[in-house]
């Protein structure tokens, strides 16, 4: 018995709660993937896992198990990383997720640079605005937005990315532009909904400690894309907060008008996320460094100094 290769197959079995999930994700057939954790269990005497038609469960031993083969499996991979690392660049099959606005207006356009400095990587990039299971999907790392995910994960903080209220010149025809966020009420708005629940995301205000927060009416138009939420409120269609670096290029070309500058809703943060026992690999170290110089140019606060912290803080 591979003993790495099986303590890898129990993790990502425990991980995805399916041996066909594991199986895709790391390329085996699935009777392999059973074979190899069937194989760990006779090793250490002890089942690891409850198997059902539908799921799979660790047992009180497993959940132990896990936990001890997730340091052990980030510093063998720390380990390698260091010494290969030394005497070559990182290479190599690297899966990234990513949402749509992100991957084409910031990361696609400086992407030949990451091609010169890691030419040996295979950059898998999935662009989509959907929420991605990593573990489920064999997918190294996601560039996301907003709340993060269970404490399994890890992040780091890439940028702050502000909002700005905004408008085409040809909606204001005839119309009041807004002076104060209650002023909004008066306007048709463009705004966001969730995808999985159609609930319309408000449009939130602040100014020092003073909150306001607006929820738009049916009158409207709701998107669940950066893009064509930006390209409705070009067309007119009505008000509303968009990124501040989508925005500002058309803001300064005239095609779209700012409002309340002094009305800021808290800044978007943006996090690369992986798997915690996925770091320190070598082309997800590099991607991660990379990436974070990147989304520097984009940071409302213009931060230069990196942050990792865990996800459930």
């Amino acid at each position: 018995m591979d003993q790495i290769l099986a303590i890898r197959t129990f993790v990502r079995v425990a991980e995805a709660g399916s041996f066909a999930k594991a199986a895709d994700s790391m390329n085996l057939p699935r009777s392999s993937v059973s074979k190899l954790v069937q194989d760990l269990e006779a090793h250490l005497g002890t089942k690891l896992v409850e198997r059902t038609t539908r799921s799979v469960t660790m047992t009180t031993e497993g959940v132990t198990y896990h936990e001890r083969a997730l340091r052990l499996l980030a510093d063998l991979d720390d380990m390698d990383g260091t010494v290969a690392g030394a005497r070559s660049t990182p290479k190599g099959k690297l899966r990234v997720d990513i949402g749509s606005v992100l991957a084409n207006e910031i990361l696609i356009p400086a992407l030949a640079d990451f091609q010169l400095q890691y030419p040996d990587i295979d950059l898998m990039l999935g662009v989509s605005d959907r929420s991605a299971d990593l573990i489920g999907e064999g997918i190294d790392c996601v560039i996301r937005g907003g709340a993060l995910p269970d404490s399994s994960m890890m992040a780091r903080k890439l940028c702050e990315l502000d909002y700005v209220l905004c408008a085409a010149p040809g909606y204001l025809n005839g119309r009041e532009p807004p002076v104060h966020p209650d002023d909004v009420q008066a306007h048709r708005v463009v705004s966001y909904f969730s995808a999985s629940s159609g609930k319309r995301f408000p449009l939130r205000f602040q100014r020092a400690d003073e909150r306001i927060e607006y929820a738009p009416g049916s009158e409207g138009i709701s998107v669940n894309e950066s893009t064509a939420h930006l390209n409705a409120l070009l067309a007119g269609l009505g008000i509303g907060q968009s990124f501040g670096f989508l925005a500002r290029p058309h803001i300064e070309r005239g095609s779209l008008v700012e409002f309340l500058p002094e009305w800021k809703p808290e800044n978007h943060t943006l996090h690369l996320v992986y798997p915690a026992d996925r770091f320190p690999n070598p082309r997800l170290r590099g991607f991660a460094d990379w990436a974070a110089r990147i989304f520097e140019r984009v940071d409302a606060r213009r931060a230069t100094t990196p942050e990792i912290i865990h996800a459930d803080g």
